[in-house]
């Protein structure tokens, strides 16, 4: 386990800063760890508590590969669910769509991690890297860009530091202080809906597939965990989602069962009940001078098909990338010339998604009967029509696009 700071930082000057110590953070931080770039991370939460969140993310097979490049798959793999297929449904209609590994050949359509495996391999991976220093608990209290860089005024340990950097890079999440700051303006909508995410123990004799189901209310997601768990991510309208956070145990599982259907055996809770609205969030730019943003400070998704994680472990790889040519090219790191290279990457792969899960959830959350009709028609023809099920898989595993470099490693 990490130390509040795994070693005093010689002096305060660093190639990046990185504001935010989750796993998209700690993934860049990762992605950087064969170059010679001093990195510093600010991490608002002390290191137990940073890893203590229950919850558990979708893993795509392109993340699973970007994981296997940093060294750490090997680590993780042995400590989360996989799915080897994956089963749509609408409601009450009887035509469900099957995955299967064998659409794309691969031995596995994906994996679900907990926060706490996935944080704490990238944390420990962290502990041999000898450029990296943690400043935590710590808070951005302001940032001044200047011609040369960035200078970042932190609050850590009851005092105000100044630390001078080339590039601050905001993985801050959707409230990001740092894109607040640079007055980066954001487009996009809240959403009608909240998710009751909770966890389940079950008696199905497999734990190998993950269903998205499709309600008039709004879909749920069952991925499966170890120990014959599963998470589930129930949407609903917000009055809704309120009172099953609130109704008695007996009760919600009873307005469940039916939901889930007959695969699952008897089931019980796991733990507490978490809810949280959606949104759907693309920020105006994700750069300026001296400025990256990363993960959910640069957009959020509906939660429909796991993406969220998965786009900010693409865009911490993609900005690595970027930065290590820019380095070795002895470009500078914080310019809009270097970085026009990761917004032109990232930003149009990750409204694809966004506009992507915004259909999934809006066109199957309605009772309107032509719609009801069109998209039950679209479900035979994924049905039936092998090279369009390929083409919707290869979308949701992360397959479809400009690959990494460092999923290549894998």
């Amino acid at each position: 386990m990490l130390s509040e700071i795994p070693r005093p930082a010689p002096n305060t000057t660093f190639d990046l800063v990185i504001v935010g110590g989750g796993i998209v953070g700690t993934t860049l931080a990762c992605a950087l760890q064969n170059t010679p770039l001093t990195i510093a991370i600010i991490e608002a939460l002390p290191a137990e508590q940073a890893l203590y969140k229950p919850q558990a993310y979708a893993l795509s097979l392109l993340s699973s590969r970007i994981l296997a490049g940093l060294g750490l798959w090997s680590q993780i793999a042995p400590q989360v669910g996989h799915f080897e297929q994956i089963r749509l449904s609408d409601a009450d209609y009887p035509g469900v769509v099957p995955f299967s590994q064998a659409d794309l050949q691969t031995p596995h359509l994906g994996y679900v991690g907990e926060h706490r495996v996935i944080l704490s391999a990238l944390q420990e991976k962290l502990t041999s890297q000898a450029r990296v220093y943690w400043f935590r608990p710590a808070e951005v209290i302001a940032v001044d860009y200047t011609e040369a860089g960035a200078l970042v005024q932190i609050r850590h340990q009851g005092q105000t530091q100044t630390l001078s950097t080339q590039l601050v890079v905001g993985a801050d999440g959707a409230k990001s202080r740092i894109r607040s700051l640079a007055e980066i303006k954001t487009r996009g909508w809240k959403y009608w809906q909240s998710c009751v995410a909770f966890t389940i123990q079950h008696q199905a004799p497999q734990n190998n597939i993950a269903y998205e189901r499709f309600w008039y209310s709004g879909p749920m997601g069952v991925l499966p965990l170890p120990g014959h768990r599963c998470q589930i991510v129930w949407t609903l309208p917000h009055a809704q989602a309120q009172a099953l956070l609130r109704a008695e145990e007996a009760d919600f599982l009873r307005q469940l069962k039916p939901r889930l259907g007959e695969d699952f055996g008897e089931i019980q809770l796991c733990g507490a009940r978490r809810l949280f609205p959606v949104q759907l969030m693309q920020s105006n730019r994700y750069i300026q001078p001296h400025l990256a943003l990363i993960g959910d400070a640069a957009h959020c998704c509906h939660p429909v098909g796991g993406q969220g994680l998965n786009l900010g472990l693409r865009d911490a790889a993609a900005l690595a990338e970027v930065l290590e040519q820019a380095h070795r090219q002895g470009k500078a790191l914080g310019s809009l010339a270097t970085l026009q290279a990761y917004e032109r990457w990232r930003r149009p792969e990750n409204f694809v998604i966004l506009g992507f899960t915004d259909f999934l959830d809006r066109f199957f959350s309605h009772r309107i009967g032509p719609l009801v009709a069109v998209r039950r028609l679209g479900l035979e023809f994924l049905r039936h029509v092998p090279p369009a099920k390929v083409l919707a898989l290869r979308l949701m595993t992360g397959l479809l696009g400009r690959q990494p470099q460092i999923a290549q490693r894998s």
